[in-house]
């Protein structure tokens, strides 16, 4: 997998990981385990803050393992901050620190009102003749991929298309509702709603890339959704992304549960 198909495997994991905490909380762990075809490859761990002002930070690290390992280590810290307004998490910045072997690279981008209004990548990346360039239309009213995955408990989960940009591409997620499911982890037991995912590259990627061409025709990615009484949204627990080497799995391990 290309150093690029890494950064975009990584942006997915972000995007489908965070579980907020209600202000009661203060702080609230959560931790992941990522196989492919059934192996370990990655771990992943998210620690929630929202404070009494309604501001929230959410900070998470994503390391390779396993399987992975033996190809190459990879790494990932990312954060997000920003304030709960109208019952929804309204991201302000947002960050990437990505590192594959000894390639690294940071993505920042800064938000007001939900629109973009900075986006930087250091250091600068090589664009191909072929690359798709984000426009200015393409970072109005869009959401950032870690708490833009998290709703508040009278949403209608899966009936919304969701516009994320990681930093480097903007794409869509497309919900459809698939019934539901039983799920059971540490911290957590009980129904989990599942969503039907269709994935729609918008720009920021190279065109005709054999990976995004690949979860555009899908058909097979998921993405389940349990609910925290106590902060009173919902948040994915389970998550399945289909790719050429076989599917990708992302299982919560610990939900809702700061032991």
């Amino acid at each position: 997998m290309a150093h690029s198909g890494r950064r975009i495997f990584i942006s997915a994991i972000t995007a489908l990981l965070a579980i907020p905490a209600s202000a009661a909380e203060i702080q609230h762990r959560t931790e992941y385990r990522v196989t492919l075809a059934g192996l370990p490859i990655a771990r992943a761990a998210f620690l929630t803050e929202i404070e009494d002002d309604h501001s929230y930070k959410i900070a998470g690290s994503i390391n390779s393992a396993g399987l992975a390992d033996l190809i190459t280590t990879i790494s990932a810290k990312t954060s997000v901050t920003g304030v709960v307004r109208d019952d929804k998490l309204q991201a302000q910045k947002y960050s990437l620190y990505y590192k594959s072997g000894k390639k690294a690279r940071v993505y920042e981008v800064s938000y007001r009102n939900g629109d973009i209004i900075s986006a930087t990548t250091t250091p600068p990346p090589k664009r191909p003749k072929n690359w798709i360039d984000v426009t200015p239309r393409d970072m109005r009213s869009v959401l950032d991929p870690i708490s833009g995955l998290v709703f508040t408990g009278d949403t209608k989960v899966c009936s919304q298309t969701l516009p994320i940009f990681d930093g480097e591409t903007r794409m869509d997620l497309v919900l459809s509702p698939k019934g539901d499911e039983d799920f059971s982890t540490n911290g957590f037991k009980g129904k989990a709603v599942v969503c039907g995912v269709r994935f729609v590259p918008r720009s920021g990627y190279k065109k005709g890339r054999k990976d995004i061409v690949y979860l555009s025709k899908s058909d097979r990615m998921e993405i389940w959704f349990a609910k925290s009484d106590a902060a009173n949204v919902y948040a994915p627990v389970y998550v399945r992304i289909p790719t050429e080497y076989g599917m990708v799995t992302i299982t919560a391990v610990k939900y809702g549960s700061n032991s």
